[in-house]
């Protein structure tokens, strides 16, 4: 791959170079042909080692190896250079950061490096150590940690018309600022800034060598991992950055990925959203026992535990709400308010079902028989003792008691009806409120979630 990837990188100078001068362009177009014939091999007594003191790379050679290798100071060096994405294998939402492996490919022209091809028995390419010539000191910006994926690469490949090339593959952890408001759904872009920390634009200027798509599509079929990201395309652009008062070249690479759902979907939103529909339906359980109200107590337990979840997952320095948050806090909001109309339901139907004692009724029904019997056996009463009549006034005033107490329990009765009646009425207004309120919830956050745009 990374052969192909050379071939393809020189073609792309050579369309790239028609904004050079005549000479770079004679060179690149030449080197085009070269590589397309490939490399022939040496015959005779010609050897790689007649060609390097020939080129005066066997002696320690500043110009060869400390200068920009031109023969003219004003002349700059144009290194054009391709990234590629071969795996996305860590991002880290916490500390805005993204681990991916590249491959990156450098190639500029030198003008002490030429030779005659038919001088060396038809040497067109000469692999030698890095050391020996210069190369271009190019880094990555944003980088907070850049390993070789493999060991780094020893080599350059020097062309008979003056390129040289190399390519190295990294593992690279840079800073990559995300916005998780759609979380996880979301789709992420971070920048790889390719820049040469001494060399000013008119020195050194940094150019890529193919287009975005070529790149999109030479890394997809080079990505390794299958996991979390969805690499989605690479694309380019250039910018300038002045560093002590002097302009310096910037190559900008943005890798745009998306997330894969639905690990979260199945983990997270899907256990939430079953716990507010548990909610609803405890609507259909019996008020009169506790049931009901510790069992929206333990959904709301439940919630709390998947906010602690989500709370190690997200950054606490984001700058937008992320709408899972959103999700999460206004479900457990609602379950809460639900658990307050419970209790609340719960007090008003105790305080319905408190009733006056039954002995007062079955009281007053024994004394009315009695004074009733009493008044029904009017010459009984006149023959007896006149001793008899007081008791007689006793027993009518203690019925008299009693018929007021009945026409209070009455009104209490009537009052304990009235609460009952008022929290039959709050509990079906509120049940109607709640699921008014989900519906419309529900919808707005699918909006957001899918439909609304990122805003730039």
């Amino acid at each position: 791959m990374i052969y192909l990837q050379r071939h393809r990188l020189i073609g792309a100078v050579t369309h790239v170079a028609s904004n050079s001068n005549t000479l770079e362009k004679e060179v690149f177009r030449a080197s085009v042909l070269l590589y397309a014939n490939g490399p022939a091999s040496a015959a005779g007594n010609c050897s790689y080692k007649a060609l390097i003191e020939h080129l005066g790379l066997a002696n320690d050679d500043i110009q060869m190896t400390y200068l920009r290798p031109v023969v003219n100071w004003r002349t700059p060096t144009s290194v054009y250079t391709d990234l590629y994405v071969t795996s996305i294998t860590e991002v880290d939402e916490k500390a805005q950061s993204l681990s991916t492996q590249v491959t990156i490919a450098h190639g500029w022209y030198s003008d002490f490096t030429k030779w005659n091809p038919d001088d060396f028995c038809g040497i067109k390419v000469c692999p030698i150590k890095k050391d020996m010539v210069w190369t271009p000191d190019i880094v990555i910006t944003e980088s907070i940690k850049t390993e070789f994926a493999t060991k780094e690469n020893q080599y350059v490949q020097l062309q008979n018309q003056g390129v040289i090339v190399t390519s190295n593959t990294f593992a690279v952890t840079t800073a990559c600022k995300m916005n998780l408001h759609k979380f996880p759904f979301d789709v992420q872009s971070c920048s790889f800034t390719l820049q040469s920390p001494i060399h000013s634009s008119e020195e050194l200027i940094i150019r890529p060598f193919s287009g975005a798509s070529f790149l999109t599509l030479s890394s997809k079929q080079a990505f390794q991992t299958q996991g979390e990201w969805e690499f989605l395309s690479i694309n380019m652009s250039k910018a300038n950055v002045s560093t002590l008062g002097e302009l310096q070249d910037l190559l900008i690479y943005k890798i745009t990925m998306k997330r894969r759902p639905l690990l979260y979907v199945i983990n997270f939103l899907m256990p939430v959203f079953y716990f507010l529909i548990l909610d609803l339906a405890s609507y259909f359980i019996d008020s009169s026992g506790g049931e009901k109200l510790g069992f929206k107590i333990t959904l709301l337990l439940a919630i709390s535990v998947l906010l602690l979840l989500l709370q190690d997952m997200l950054p606490s320095t984001a700058s937008d709400v992320p709408l899972i948050g959103v999700y999460c806090v206004v479900i457990f909001s609602l379950i809460g308010i639900s658990v307050l109309e419970t209790i609340l339901v719960n007090f008003l139907m105790a305080k319905g079902n408190r009733t006056g004692p039954g002995r007062t009724t079955e009281s007053l029904s024994a004394l009315s028989d009695a004074v009733k019997d009493t008044k029904g056996t009017p010459d009984l009463v006149t023959d007896r003792h006149e001793e008899q009549l007081p008791a007689l006034d006793v027993l009518k005033q203690i019925l008299v008691e009693f018929q007021a107490a009945a026409t209070h329990q009455n009104q209490q009765e009537r009052k304990c009806l009235s609460w009952t009646r008022v929290a039959t009425i709050i509990d079906v207004t509120f049940y109607f409120l709640y699921v008014t309120t989900v519906i419309v919830f529900l919808i707005t956050l699918f909006r957001s979630w899918f439909l609304v745009a990122d805003v730039p």
